[in-house]
């Protein structure tokens, strides 16, 4: 994929503080249950969704936002960044006179949401057949999945991608890679004992689907998400983010990127953190959370000891990067460990993510889960 330019990157972080770059893919078909199908357009949903809807775009061009919005935010087909960040997150809207802000709202609230409306919204999401792949029966089978309508690493997915198919060889797994969200139904998920989510981003389910993966997980089975699991600036499914994976993105360092950190084990005891010793010291893009993980009750594992790095002003204290969470009678596992391609050749972040998908995939592997807390045995 091309990469950004630094003064794309300077851009970029004066408007959302992240860093990188979109390239376009066509969308797919509309389909009816995309989650805001029918809700009237804010400041605080997609970007995409007012830069498709020709009335919504003349709004924004009346207030004189439009032309500002820089190309890389401005796209409308996938992966891109308009997706994954709302209006409310960029630097002009900020600036404008609170009246202007609240007429600007008020204008894109009273667009009416007809047919078309809903079929423009709806065609980022696939809601067709599974993937034709099975599973063989009588062995440990995971999920990978990736699609990506936000943003798109393309090298960081592919290693990542490797990684995972030689980890599920070496531990006797079924595997299946799959960007098709038609994989995501209670008839298909039925195969696997766990789902991991390979850096996915954007709102990617449809209605039908998040149930799916909700049931999945809560009635005992697992998911494994790392780095750009959790690395969309705007999230529309509050469960995903608030309860699965229990992390909204902040932002990560500009200056440098990516920077030599020391990561703390914080459970030595901890099944999941078999092999890694004390911690380790790791060049990575470390990402800083609005909330701290583990006042919602998270299992921490792994901690960043700020002193090691420059986060600046996205500085947390006690900073959290790995953690485990029971979810129902469901596992969950979160690292943000992932950005840099060769961080999934690092040894102890393999047996991290083989520790994580071992547990997800089988309880007796580490805590018990019960009713969304770990039980004992």
């Amino acid at each position: 994929m091309s990469r950004a330019t630094p003064r794309r990157l300077r851009d970029l972080a004066v408007f959302i503080g992240l860093a990188t770059a979109a390239m376009p893919v066509a969308a797919h078909a509309a389909v009816p249950d995309c989650p805001l199908a029918t809700t009237p357009y804010s400041i605080d949903g997609p970007l995409i969704d007012l830069l498709i809807d020709p009335r919504a775009r003349q709004v924004l061009d009346e207030a004189g936002l439009l032309a500002k919005i820089p190309p890389f935010l401005s796209g409308t087909t996938l992966p891109t960044f308009s997706a994954i960040v709302s209006l409310d997150g960029l630097g002009d809207y900020k600036a404008m006179p609170a009246a202007a802000q609240a007429d600007l709202r008020a204008k894109l609230a009273a667009i009416p949401i007809d047919a078309a409306a809903t079929a423009r919204r709806c065609a980022r999401y696939v809601d067709g057949p599974p993937p034709a792949e099975r599973v063989k029966p009588g062995r440990p089978a995971i999920l990978v999945f990736d699609r990506i309508i936000g943003f798109k690493d393309t090298p960081s997915v592919n290693a990542a991608t490797a990684a995972l198919r030689a980890m599920a060889a070496r531990k006797g797994w079924e595997a299946v890679f799959t960007d098709n969200p038609g994989a995501i139904t209670p008839a298909y998920l039925k195969q696997f004992g766990a789902v991991v989510w390979n850096n996915v981003s954007g709102d990617v389910l449809t209605v039908r689907q998040r149930q799916a993966l909700r049931d999945f997980v809560e009635k005992g089975r697992g998911f494994v998400g790392f780095h750009g699991a959790a690395g969309d600036p705007r999230n529309i499914w509050d469960w995903y983010s608030d309860v699965l994976v229990s992390a909204r993105f902040a932002g990560h360092p500009m200056d440098p990127q990516f920077q030599t950190a020391t990561i703390r084990v914080e459970d030595l005891k901890s099944p999941l953190m078999q092999g890694l010793g004390t911690g380790w010291a790791l060049n990575e893009e470390w990402y800083s959370f609005t909330a701290n993980p583990r006042d919602k009750g998270v299992h921490v594992l792994l901690t960043l000891d700020e002193a090691s790095y420059k986060p600046g002003k996205l500085a947390m204290g006690d900073h959290p990067i790995a953690w485990s969470r029971c979810v129902g009678n469901g596992r969950s596992f979160y690292s943000a460990i992932g950005h840099r391609p060769e961080n999934y050749a690092d040894a102890r972040n393999v047996t991290l993510l083989e520790n994580a998908i071992g547990w997800a995939l089988d309880a007796k592997a580490g805590p018990v889960c019960r009713g969304g807390r770990e039980v004992s045995r």
